[in-house]
Formats: C-alpha cells, structure tokens, sequence
C-alpha cells in the first residue's frame, strides 16, 4: 500500500509516466498532492513562488521519488517566464495533466481595491491558468489524453465578504472549466474544477478570530471535523487518473458537506 495514497483503485491511484503541470504546488493544498502524484508514478513540474514552502517540499520528498519533481520557484504574475517556462517543458514531451491551483487572495471591502489590485489577482488567478492550459493543448490533443483540473472555491457560494477580486477570479476559473471542457472533449481531454471548501491553511490566516472562524466552519459543514489536504488529493488523484475518464465540465465540491447540489 502506498505511503499516503488512499486505496481509491488500481485504476484510479497509477499515474504512472504521466507529467503533471501543478501551480501552487508547494502550498497549503498543494504540498500534499504533490507528494502523492509523486509516490503514483508521476512526474510532476511544480511551480510556486515561496521559497520556504518551496524548501519543505524538498525535505519532504523521499530520496527515491526525487528525480520526478521538478521544483519550479517563479511568479506566475511574470508571463513572460512563465510562457518561457512551459516551452521549455513541452518542447520535446507533452505534458498529460495541469493543476491550476495557485491563487492570491487579498481581503478588504470592495470599495478599496483599486481597479489594479483586482488586475493583479486576475493574474495569477486566472490569466496563469490560460496560459498554462495554452501550453499544454497541442501536446494533449495529438495524444488524444488529457486533464485539466481546475481549483475553484467554495466561495463561489456567496458566504464571504471582502474578497471580491478572489470570487471574480474563481468564477472566471469555472467558467473556463465549462467552455474548456465543451471545446476539448473531441480530443479526449476532460477538465474539470474542484471546490474547495474552509480548509485550515495560511489563507485562514486573514480572519481575526481563529477560533470562531472554526466554530463558523464546523456550524455549517455535515461531518463535523476539518478538511485535510488527504481529501484534496484525494480528489485530485482521482480527477487525473484513467478512472475518471468519463467525466468532465464538472465541480467537485470537496468541502465536508458545506454546499449539497
């Protein structure tokens, strides 16, 4: 039994020689996922922007899974690079799946950011993700496989106020699941979007009372503990496997029974 992987199937769990695009990788979510693509098989190009989470992925990375990851330190708000970036990886192999994860999430009323400030979360947020998925078509469709996974937000539901930039950003992303998933299914390539839900990371960090925000957390989920990043990689593994290969333009709420659809 794999170290982390949870027991989702032969099928399902191999991602075995598939190159994995992941942004945000070394994050709150994403460290987690990263090592489990890894520990399946794959190789996985990793891209964030922090060092330091940068560093602990690194540590945490088995000595005999090192050589698959490829730790990719830059800011996706720089397009120029990052388009660099991507040619160089596909240049000579295509790349089979891409994680759009990485996000900024400033808060503050509506009023007060400055037409600028939602330019810069649209960024990273939104333009990122075009690009990256950009890179990656020609590759997918003349192999005939594909999966573009998108991560949205459980605040796409409207329970939040003053992170008006960050919805817009994830609403945008969902939509982009839709026309991508309409547009590239001919060609064997599913997309889909996972949202989700209050999960104890560094973006819990912008609420006041840690405590009450847990209390708010628990209140409206269905199971009554937080999320772990397990769940979210979970999801992932599953989304990029061979298993879900007949589902696509869809969202995965992963958020402990918060939002019911």
């Amino acid at each position: 039994m794999n170290r982390h992987l949870p027991d989702i199937g032969t099928k399902a769990a191999t991602l075995a020689g598939r190159r994995v695009l992941y942004t945000g990788a070394a994050g709150g979510l994403g460290h987690r996922t990263t090592l489990d693509m890894l520990e399946a098989g794959a190789e996985v190009f990793a891209l964030d922007r922090d060092h330091t989470k940068n560093l602990s992925l690194l540590e945490d990375t088995p000595e005999d899974l090192a050589s698959l990851l490829h730790l990719l330190e830059m800011d996706l708000a720089d397009t120029k690079a990052l388009e660099a970036k991507l040619a160089e990886i596909t240049a000579d192999k295509p790349l089979d799946v891409v994680i759009n994860n990485a996000a900024i999430y400033p808060s503050k009323p509506f009023e007060e950011f400055s037409l600028d400030e939602h330019r810069a979360v649209h960024a990273v947020n939104v333009e990122a993700a075009l690009i990256c998925t950009k890179a990656a078509l020609p590759g997918m469709r003349a192999q005939g496989w594909g999966r573009v996974i998108n991560i949205t937000s459980i605040t796409l539901t409207g329970g939040w106020e003053n992170l008006a930039p960050y919805v817009q950003s994830k609403g945008a992303l969902m939509g982009l699941t839709r026309a991508w998933a309409r547009e590239f299914g001919k060609w064997g390539i599913t997309v889909n979007a996972i949202a989700p839900g209050a999960f104890p990371t560094d973006a819990e960090k912008i609420h006041p009372d840690p405590e009450g925000y847990t209390r708010f957390v628990l209140d409206h989920q269905a199971l009554k503990r937080r999320g772990d990043p397990q769940d979210i990689a979970a999801a992932i593994l599953f989304l990029a496997s061979d298993g879900a290969g007949f589902i696509t333009g869809q969202s995965l709420a992963v958020d402990g029974g918060w939002n019911m659809n």
